[in-house]
């Protein structure tokens, strides 16, 4: 199991750690509702270092991005970043992915922990252009300050304006008395704030001083079992839960980040998806009666006839109910459309929503 460079720190603050994506990482400190909403009304803390970097250069950087990846990285400009992801050659999903361009010949990929060495392998796999690969996933530290004072709370630790980094923007700028600190507008919340990228000898220092900085804002630590609630109160997917293998972009709702202006690998195949349709889409529902849906329960009609299965549940720490996504045929997949969550010997009712279920 591989440490963070603040595994430590989180040790020291009590944080229960659980090995996770091949890493030992803080599930919680407090409590998954209390750290939900410090980022829902405040700001807080992820560690998020289990994450992958890869550093893409050259004159050909674009090229090899443009061929793996489904969104167009070609409208992408210097300090932009994008979300995308990598369809493989069964119209599944390789991974998902947020494609940085620092200049025009030099790209950074960040994707999932659990996909390192698969992804490394499937865009070395594909590059036939000869662009520079570069994995700095060991070399690199991401924290991830989330939620509505984030912006207040970090701007006297850098001479750059805060406010003008807007969503899906980045700066490379001095944070915290560190030099080449990446400061980027995204996150997995729904609740704003910035990504922190900086190397692993820097992270430490880093850390404290957002502490120190954010001290009066009531910033806290926060664990991965928040992180989840709150991505999941706004439906982005999770890899491995709501997206894999063997979901295409299209059933997943991904159209928005698939462009068939460009070639890309098994766009035939999905470009037919996206003009044909598909059996079966991913719903986000809510629970129309008491019971917290979990990943893994079955989805069921009215007769208790299997439709699918819940790819993500929990209780909303923000609304108070049960939420979940999961796939269902098409027929099923409109809004308002009633189905059944299987909860042990009970069939609990749901109705089909529009995502985020979490409106601000």
């Amino acid at each position: 199991m591989k440490d963070t460079a603040l595994s430590k720190i989180h040790e020291a603050l009590g944080a229960k750690m659980v090995p996770f994506a091949g890493y030992n990482m803080p599930v919680q400190y407090e409590g998954v509702n209390i750290e939900h909403e410090t980022v829902r009304n405040g700001v807080g803390v992820f560690d998020v270092s289990h994450m992958g970097e890869f550093v893409i250069s050259g004159p050909n950087a674009l090229a090899l991005i443009q061929k793996v990846t489904t969104n167009d990285a070609s409208k992408l400009k210097d300090g932009k970043a994008q979300y995308s992801c990598m369809p493989n050659n069964d119209g599944g999903i390789v991974d998902d992915l947020i494609i940085y361009r620092v200049n025009e010949e030099k790209y950074i990929l960040v994707v999932n922990a659990s996909n390192i060495e698969k992804d490394w392998n499937w865009i070395s796999s594909h590059n036939d252009v000869g662009a520079e690969m570069r994995d700095v996933s060991d070399e690199y530290s991401l924290l991830a300050i989330q939620g509505p004072k984030a912006v207040e709370a970090m701007q006297s630790l850098t001479e750059v304006d805060l406010t003008n980094i807007k969503y899906y923007t980045f700066q490379i700028a001095k944070f915290a008395g560190v030099e080449n600190v990446i400061v980027s507008a995204t996150g997995y919340t729904g609740s704003g704030g910035f990504e922190i990228y900086c190397k692993n000898e820097d992270v430490a220092e880093v850390w404290e001083k957002v502490f120190e900085a954010g001290e009066s804002f009531g910033i806290k630590p926060i664990g991965l079992a928040a992180r989840d609630t709150l991505r999941l109160e706004m439906g982005y997917c999770l890899y491995g839960n709501d997206i894999d293998e063997t979901t295409s972009p299209i059933e997943a709702g991904l159209g928005w980040i698939t462009k068939f202006t460009k070639d890309f690998v098994n766009r035939e195949q999905i470009e037919d998806q996206k003009r044909l349709g598909t059996t079966r889409k991913l719903v986000a529902f809510e629970m129309q009666d008491r019971g917290i849906p979990r990943q893994g329960y079955d989805i069921v009609d009215g007769n208790g006839n299997k439709l699918g299965m819940v790819t993500s549940g929990t209780m909303s720490p923000s609304m108070r109910i049960g939420i979940g996504l999961g796939y269902v045929p098409t027929v099923f997949a409109d809004y308002g459309s009633n189905i059944y969550i299987q909860i042990r010997k009970n069939r609990v009712p749901a109705k089909v929503v529009k995502l985020p279920f979490y409106k601000k």
